[in-house]
């Protein structure tokens, strides 16, 4: 199995962080998050990492260098971060030869959550919060039926009978990546680099079973906005993360 970290996006909304670095070199407690990512792969036994780059990309192949923690790390450099996340995994789907783990780079995490991932009997699976309280209209769901998953996006239009908001990662056999991969082909070739990369899963939970794992009792934060760094630092200090 290898990671496919998503780290190209301006991220906009984390203003003026974001004017002078890439959001996945925030630093919670002392350290950046791609630093507890390589960490936390090296710990559930992942050893290779695919970082797909864009905004400040030099200063995030300076933080991950070759790898560290005995995660090799390679780069796929996105010229066209400003149109969206739906390039980046384009472009990341030229790895699509193995099982992967697909991690937005934003997430303050306890390693549990990630070993739930990596260890479930779901060869495709997302993590899924029920506990989550919706406040901005922001927050990317992940619905299920009768244990499959039904749809991931902000809106949910499926019939569902367990919903939760998704954590930014997600699991595929190399089965399922494949048929992704085809998927996010025939969107770029339609030009619909303008869609969400939500849009090009929810085409693929038609055609292939994807299972979850409920992880509401352990503690993790998306980093979005500006006072979501002290809400990340608290939890840090609480957790002990």
């Amino acid at each position: 199995m290898k990671a496919i970290i998503l780290a190209a996006g301006i991220g906009k909304r984390l203003k003026p962080f974001t004017q002078t670095s890439a959001k996945c070199l925030v630093k919670i407690a002392g350290r950046t998050l791609l630093d507890r990512y390589l960490e936390s792969l090296s710990r559930v036994g992942i050893r290779e990492a695919v970082l797909v780059v864009g905004h400040f990309k030099d200063k995030v192949m300076a933080e991950a260098g070759q790898g560290k923690y005995g995660v090799a790390v390679r780069y796929l450099d996105n010229e066209r971060y400003t149109e969206g996340n739906i390039y980046s995994v384009y472009l990341a789907s030229r790895e699509f030869d193995d099982d992967i783990l697909m991690m937005d780079a934003d997430v303050l995490f306890h390693l549990g959550l990630l070993e739930r991932l990596v260890r479930s009997a779901n060869a495709s699976c997302y993590l899924m919060d029920e506990g989550f309280i919706e406040e901005m209209g922001e927050e990317c769901k992940v619905a299920a039926l009768n244990g499959r998953v039904v749809a991931n996006n902000r809106v949910i239009t499926r019939q569902f009978d367990r919903v939760g908001e998704g954590l930014g990662f997600l699991k595929l056999s190399r089965d399922a990546a494949v048929e992704l991969a085809g998927i996010l082909d025939d969107f770029v070739r339609g030009g619909k680099t303008d869609k969400e990369y939500e849009d090009a899963l929810e085409v693929l939970l038609d055609r292939k079973v994807v299972g979850f794992e409920v992880v509401g009792d352990l503690p993790w934060t998306e980093i979005d906005f500006p006072e979501d760094i002290a809400k990340a630092e608290k939890l840090a200090a609480e957790h002990h993360l």
